[in-house]
């Protein structure tokens, strides 16, 4: 088959063809946008789950939404190193940029000196300017150094700006497991001034299992949060995922072949463009059938083997690697630390520092008190394809 017509497109964040199974969460965000133009603010949108799911390609889909409704939208990945003060001014720049312009309205130009304080709030040495002289207008008094009163400040003249036009503001942040304390205790008590005040700014988050345990510590009041747990896709969603691709390019696939693949990738969509894209490649024809399907899954676990589990499991200390070995084979749904040290014969206590650093590092997580489970689905066979390394 031609590899230049393949349109399976597997990697963290990248969008497949088709997006399908996440109808509801599309619906909830689409909802959530309109009642903000109404000054109906609600909670943030907090989407949790293991690795794999496609929550960085659905978080992307709810920026995509807002930007068709011309929004201002920010985009951030949490865990690169950056505070998320410098996160989202960097963010707001290219967007503000594009809309000024010396016939700007004053809430528009309050906003844009606003965010000109914010800017040195986190660099002295940088600085905008975006091409207006804003010396006499109001505004700035974003950079206090209180980090809670900075963003209240600066996303409330951006949504209001946003406002003037019927729209508003829409702060979407990825792998926000990985934000600090601080970061995220300040995220939760703006989001929640928004929503008393009826700014028209929407938070989107996405993260790891351990998300809204973390928010719940950070906040009490995070429990008013919309949690949407990103699951595995249904066996129809999976087929449709692989099927629909193939056929608006004058491909089908035999239904054997379908089966198979939508078993060996466990409904994972990560997987399913994975096993995809190695089976169309093996496809001789214009069909793909279960020998280019059993090819696929197995030139597929190679694909993941040396790059999604790889990329984990390098990060790992060599008594990482030991816990993790312990884990098996019950890691995927959950095991005692307890079972864990008595594996490794160890003490519970002389394990936790091993545990606290995996977790950190977001390959294991705790569903419940005692437990420790992958964050990685398909982490138990790729330790078993390790042969003892």
């Amino acid at each position: 088959m031609d590899p230049v017509l393949n349109p399976y497109v597997p990697g963290a964040g990248r969008r497949p063809a088709a997006l399908v199974g996440r109808d509801d969460v599309i619906k909830t965000w689409d909802t959530m946008l309109r009642r903000a133009e109404r000054e109906r603010t609600d909670p943030p949108l907090v989407l949790y789950g293991l690795r794999g799911v496609g929550k960085t390609v659905l978080l992307t889909r709810l920026r995509h939404d807002a930007d068709g409704r011309e929004w201002i939208t920010v985009q951030i990945e949490a865990g690169t190193g950056r505070s998320l003060r410098e996160m989202v001014g960097e963010g707001l720049y290219g967007p503000l940029s594009d809309l000024a312009r010396p016939s700007a309205g004053k809430r528009l130009l309050r906003a844009l000196k606003t965010a000109l304080s914010f800017k040195a709030s986190y660099d002295q040495t940088g600085s905008w300017s975006f091409g207006l002289d804003l010396s006499g207008e109001s505004g700035g008094g974003a950079d206090s150094g209180v980090l809670e009163t900075d963003l209240k400040k600066i996303l409330k003249e951006v949504s209001l700006a946003a406002a003037e036009e019927g729209k508003g503001l829409a702060l979407l942040i990825d792998e926000a497991q990985d934000l600090s304390t601080e970061d995220l205790t300040t995220l939760v008590a703006v989001s929640h001034a928004a929503a008393q005040d009826t700014w028209p700014v929407l938070f989107a988050l996405t993260g790891l299992p351990s998300l809204p345990q973390t928010l719940s510590e950070a906040k009490s009041y995070s429990e008013r949060f919309r949690f949407v747990e990103v699951e595995r896709l249904d066996s129809d969603s999976a087929a449709a995922a692989l099927a629909d691709p193939a056929k608006a390019e004058g491909v089908a696939w035999d239904d054997e072949a379908l089966s198979h693949v939508v078993e060996c990738s466990g409904r994972y969509p990560y997987f399913i463009q994975q096993f995809g894209q190695e089976a169309w490649n093996a496809a001789l024809g214009e069909r793909i059938d279960r020998r280019a399907a059993e090819l696929g899954v197995i030139s597929g676990l190679g694909q993941l083997d040396n790059g999604f589990f790889r990329a984990r499991w390098d990060r790992t200390t060599q008594k990482e690697k030991g816990y993790l070995r312990a884990m098996c084979p019950e890691g995927e749904e959950g095991i005692g630390s307890g079972e864990v040290a008595n594996r490794l014969k160890r003490t519970i206590q002389s394990q936790s520092m091993v545990r606290r650093s995996l977790i950190r590092k977001g390959i294991v997580y705790a569903p419940d008190h005692g437990i420790v489970a992958f964050t990685v689905p398909g982490m138990v066979g790729f330790i078993s394809r390790q042969h003892g390394e």
